[in-house]
């Protein structure tokens, strides 16, 4: 990796750490996920960051924001956007959703319905929506953070198998430490405002753009690529896996431990990235109640030798 690339990294890597304190492992998979042009779902409480990283990350990469607040009569056309008659000009202007941003934020996404979740689902697939038989391209680095609150379920509807697969992992961030508990309360007194994503150091959305194209360039090796689909097969042959890795799945996976290698200084791909992605990876795909899906990921990799690279 040259030197300029680090520095762009770095710069992206202390804007989350410093909005969000003491998740340096969280903040990590939130890197690599958006440099391998992935969507996150993040599962957990309410209050425990997941805005202010969004907007942390925004800042970072120098692009819009957006927030949408899934409710059950939100309509497709609240996210996509919609054409509206101006009466002065006697013809329809287009006006944009919020998915016509550089980040957004889907919050609670499983309190929308069935048919906004899919519009919203597939602008993240296709990077576009059509409106009227009209095609808007979305941003090149368009990227989603959507949310789910695992304690209330009432009144929602939950993703379905094959539009979870649309994410590229599932993370949850977990209460802070005290000690960062202490730090973010004293730095909080005094201002009004978050700091922490105002200051954040900032990029070119261009500059994104050209890192999300090095880590496709990453090698990935023969004997690498074997361990991935060995990998994918045993998923598949789990007794308790309810839906195994589908190929869209698998190529996620490599493109993740690509970005974690370029995240390590690296330009090859080792099996450590391979297994420090399979979590979050995994667990947004393969239908495993979440009590048994430590044990469940564990049988899976120790069910294939992993590769010795020379």
């Amino acid at each position: 990796m040259v030197e300029s690339e680090q520095c762009l990294i770095e710069g992206i890597r202390s804007a989350l750490n410093a909005a969000l304190r003491g998740k340096a492992v969280v903040n990590e998979y939130v890197l690599a996920c958006l440099l391998a042009r992935g969507h996150l779902l993040v599962e957990d409480l309410p209050g425990l960051g997941k805005t202010t990283l969004a907007k942390a990350l925004a800042h970072a990469v120098g692009g819009k924001f957006a927030r949408v607040q899934c409710t059950p009569d939100l309509l497709p056309g609240d996210i996509t956007g919609f054409r509206i008659f101006d009466q002065r000009t006697r013809e329809f202007e287009f006006l944009p959703g919020p998915v016509f941003a550089d980040v957004l934020l889907a919050d609670e996404i499983n309190r929308a319905t069935p048919r906004t979740q899919s519009a919203l689902l597939e602008s993240m697939a296709e990077q576009q929506v059509t409106i009227d038989n009209v095609r808007h391209v979305l941003s090149p680095t368009f990227f989603v953070i959507a949310t789910q609150n695992p304690v209330e379920q009432h009144g929602t509807y939950p993703l379905p198998e094959a539009q979870l697969d649309r994410f590229a992992m599932k993370l949850r961030i977990g209460y802070p430490e005290k000690e960062d508990e202490r730090d973010m309360l004293a730095a909080a007194v005094g201002f009004t405002r978050d700091l922490a994503v105002e200051s954040g150091p900032k990029i070119e959305p261009g500059e994104l753009h050209a890192l999300q194209e090095r880590v496709a360039q990453v090698t990935v090796g023969p004997l690498v690529r074997e361990y991935l689909v060995e990998l994918a097969h045993a998923t598949r042959a789990h007794r308790q896996v309810i839906l195994g890795l589908s190929p869209r799945g698998l190529l996620t996976w490599q493109r993740l431990a690509q970005a974690r290698a370029l995240l390590q200084e690296r330009d090859f791909v080792t099996p450590d990235d391979v297994q420090d992605m399979a979590t979050p990876v995994l667990e947004v795909r393969l239908g495993v109640e979440p009590e048994a899906m430590n044990r469940v990921l564990g049988e899976i990799l120790a069910s294939v030798p992993v590769p010795v690279l020379r």
